[in-house]
């Protein structure tokens, strides 16, 4: 990147919070960064904890000056939009004069809104847009994410994106398509509930079998965590990977058997495809909006 961006977050949540912090921690100044958020205990928690500054005005924090506070004056590069789906049309029609003017690159974490309706809301003034699905394990440092940008985003914006995106996700990518982060929504940005559903699963049979309800908790849980590694380490291939620890006719082998029987891949999948279709029913939801 040419510079340094200055980031507002419109939206103080977690999400916001994921990200600010790894920014932090990374080295990105306080000066260049500013939040909007419209609960007096959050902008107090997150002024005193991060040392950045926190407006209730949404227009207030793109522009960094309002009544009560002046920043430092710095022009906001990339404006982060981190609020519920249900209020997104209303807070990006009140952002459409100050986003005309300052015309900085917009990115969404918002789930299941369109580009199309992001620039219904803004209005004639063509502002670069990107859909940003981020998952909650960002809120650990290992996040997965998957970005989409409109036609007005450039290559210095993408390179801003990834600049915000690689302090919350270990794996990132572009997709050419905005179908695509339904795709995205479904593999990742739902996936930790698969995953804490298995988990879940693995911890009520171990306890079942005897084991402390924790000590099945913890054990299922690295068990996840070293399997993953293990398949982003690995030139072998997840069925590959799969076979070499099921020997025929062993422990491994007898659970492998009874869960294709009972169907659990196809039910996985079909979660995964519900979840994308899902997404879709929901653009045309907020789309009305």
């Amino acid at each position: 990147m040419a510079r340094t961006p200055c980031i507002t977050f419109i939206g103080g949540g977690n999400m916001c919070e994921a990200i600010l912090s790894g920014l932090l921690k990374t080295g990105h100044p306080t000066t260049h960064v500013r939040v909007s958020e419209p609960f007096d205990q959050r902008r107090d928690f997150l002024r005193s904890q991060y040392g950045v500054d926190v407006f209730a005005d949404n227009d207030a924090a793109i522009t960094g000056v309002d009544e009560a506070q002046v920043s430092e004056g710095v022009d906001t590069d990339v404006v982060v939009l981190a609020v519920k789906p249900q209020v997104v049309g209303n807070v990006v029609r009140g952002l459409s004069g100050v986003l005309a003017k300052v015309r900085p690159l917009v990115i969404s974490i918002v789930a299941g809104v369109v580009i199309h309706d992001f620039a219904r809301w803004i209005g004639d003034v063509p502002v670069p847009l990107v859909r940003l699905m981020p998952n909650t394990p960002a809120l650990v440092g290992e996040g997965a994410a998957g970005m989409y940008a409109d036609a007005n985003v450039s290559a210095e914006q993408k390179k801003q994106t990834e600049y915000v995106v690689c302090n919350i996700a270990k794996e990132y990518f572009w997709v050419d398509k905005e179908a695509g982060i339904d795709a995205v929504t479904a593999i990742s940005g739902s996936g930790p509930a698969y995953f804490f559903l298995i988990i879940e699963a693995m911890e009520k049979a171990g306890a079942e079998l005897g084991l402390p309800k924790d000590t099945a908790k913890r054990l299922a849980a690295q068990t996840a965590l070293g399997a993953a590694k293990m398949v982003l380490s690995s030139e072998d291939d997840v069925a590959t990977l799969r076979r070499k620890v099921t020997s025929p006719n062993g422990t491994t082998h007898a659970a492998i058997v009874k869960m294709i029987e009972d169907k659990v891949p196809e039910g996985i999948e079909a979660g995964v495809k519900a979840c994308n279709n899902r997404c879709s029913s929901l653009s045309d939801e907020f789309g009305k909006l």
